[in-house]
């Protein structure tokens, strides 16, 4: 197995190093680069605007390695009259250690759908809901929570822009590197990398490698591109992909 991850720094570059220490052929490929986004300094206000008792959702960690520091420069810490959701164990645990506040996540998974899920998220109607997120996404969870009668906004605190690549080159190189597994963990991931491939690359190399992504919403949009070799983590941290890949 040679295995190519394209999850962004520095969590690929320790998912590579963990993998190596196991005997494991890795390789980086990062796909995406961060940035503060656009809506940041906006963010202290749009927290003051909420009421006791409303909703702020954090949809990766990213927004809180953006969202925490720029709150402390300014003197500032997360508003203690309100609660927080988190898609996933590593960006909940990720703000509960910023803001020493209680974060609720969902156990069973990582995604808007387990977020969905919780029993503090079914009776949400007349509240105030903060998304923390990136230059787009998360729309299941906003079109979901105005049907529960909430009143939904946005915060954008990071941008993701992708990282551009000569798509022959990489192809051959991979060819070369005798990748046969890759590991996507975003939507937005798999479909840059699936149009970066040539097509002769696609349906020579590919589509025939062992897929592993960390939603079943990633694994249905890999199935419409043409995988049939897909395996679907149950998380999207590091720790649960080792687990699928060892």
């Amino acid at each position: 197995m040679s295995i190519l991850v394209t999850r962004p720094s520095p969590a690929g570059e320790e998912l590579v190093n963990r993998l190596r220490a196991r005997g494991r052929s890795a390789w980086h490929l990062p796909l995406i680069d961060f940035a503060p986004g656009s809506e940041l300094a906006q963010l202290p206000a749009r927290l003051a605007a909420l009421r006791p008792g409303d909703l702020v959702f954090i949809v990766s960690k990213h927004a809180v390695n953006y969202a925490s520091p720029f709150l402390s420069r300014l003197g500032l810490s997360w508003p203690d009259t309100l609660k927080y959701h988190a898609v996933g164990r590593t960006s909940g645990l990720l703000l509960h250690t910023a803001s020493g506040l209680p974060v609720d996540y969902p156990h069973d998974g990582e995604s808007s759908d387990h977020l969905l899920r919780l029993a503090s998220l079914q009776h949400v109607a007349g509240l105030r809901a903060l998304i923390l997120r990136g230059n787009g996404g998360r729309e299941v969870l906003e079109e979901t929570l105005r049907q529960r009668g909430a009143e939904v906004g946005y915060c954008e605190c990071y941008q993701r822009s992708p990282v551009h690549y000569d798509g022959e080159q990489q192809s051959r190189r991979c060819l070369r590197l005798g990748i046969n597994t890759l590991i996507i963990t975003s939507g937005e991931m798999l479909q840059q990398f699936y149009t970066l491939i040539p097509e002769y690359y696609r349906v020579s190399w590919l589509l025939q490698c062992r897929l592993v992504v960390v939603s079943e919403r990633i694994g249905a949009l890999a199935r419409q591109l043409g995988w049939t070799d897909i395996v679907v983590a149950n998380a999207a941290d590091n720790d649960a992909l080792m687990r699928v890949l060892l």
